[in-house]
């Protein structure tokens, strides 16, 4: 297998020489902030369309963006860094190179909805419809963008050999991605490991998500409900899929996978909140009807 190849054996896929990057005019563009970009303009746009065909006006979604990329970008980051340290602890530098990955989803996931609320504060805004209104674009990005960390050769599974499985040669990923599991079913002679395509699946996960939230958008019964729906629904596909993962991030000094643990917890907030919000509708309602 050449050092270029990614192959999905099991299905009869086999792409030849894919590339990390192009050139345009002597500058080298890598397809993995392509792929974000893309992404993130594919959310804005969603984002001012939902916006649009609900009566709101789409400048404003557009005008959010500017602030919620910029910041999204810096808490993706430092969410990496903070938790895979001891990789960056002696290279400090390496901290502001992002061309080869590092971005942990929930960093920016975090600093997005900060920016939300502190922009929607400034601008007099309604937060949690200005979030609602977002969601489905949030999570398009998302689905969207795990595709760069195909184009990286990173964010896969464990050792897996079934339908889905992804080819990778060995040369190509980052040998501490590289599982002790992943090592002892390589086969002998072999330049090239079998995993889970946990990109994949997150990203398949993802357009489910996105889909259950632009089909809620009309029956929705409160502001902020659709964001419930994405914090659990997306909670819910990462807890699992993070399970999978070789690249997963520990809290410091422990064993214990800090996405899954957070992902858990919103699974469990995004249930309780929207419980919460529901009895105090019906009581509120009963309240109501009693004063009649």
């Amino acid at each position: 297998m050449n050092a270029g190849d990614i192959a999905f054996p099991n299905l009869g896929i086999y792409l030849k020489d894919v590339p990390r990057s192009f050139s345009v005019f002597g500058f080298e563009v890598a397809y993995y902030g392509l792929i974000i970009g893309i992404g993130v303009l594919a959310g804005i746009l969603m984002a001012a369309h939902v916006a649009k065909v609900s009566g709101q006006n789409p400048d404003i979604y557009w005008d959010f963006a500017i602030y919620a990329v910029i910041f999204s970008v810096i808490g993706a980051r430092i969410y990496y860094v903070v938790f895979a340290w001891d990789y960056y602890k002696d290279d400090l530098l390496s901290i502001f190179n992002i061309r080869n990955g590092g971005l942990a989803i929930y960093g920016g996931v975090i600093a997005a909805f900060l920016t939300l609320f502190i922009y929607a504060k400034v601008k007099k805004q309604n937060a949690l419809l200005m979030g609602d209104t977002a969601m489905a674009g949030l999570i398009l990005g998302q689905a969207i963008g795990r595709w760069g960390n195909f184009m990286n050769r990173e964010v896969f599974g464990e050792f897996y050999d079934g339908l889905l499985s992804m080819q990778l040669p060995i040369a190509a990923v980052r040998s501490r991605d590289i599982s002790e599991n992943i090592a002892l079913h390589i086969p002998e002679g072999a330049n090239y490991i079998n995993v889970h395509p946990t990109f994949l699946y997150e990203s398949l996960w993802n357009l489910l998500v996105m889909a259950c939230i632009l089909a809620w958008r009309k029956h929705k019964k409160f502001d902020g409900e659709l964001c419930l729906l994405y914090l659990g629904g997306y909670g819910l596909g990462r807890f699992v899929i993070e399970g999978m993962r070789t690249d997963t991030l520990f809290i410091p000094g422990t064993a214990i996978p800090v996405s899954q643990v957070l992902s858990l917890v919103l699974v469990v907030f995004a249930i309780a909140a929207d419980a919460a919000v529901r009895i105090r509708m019906r009581r509120q309602a009963g309240t109501d009807k009693g004063s009649l």
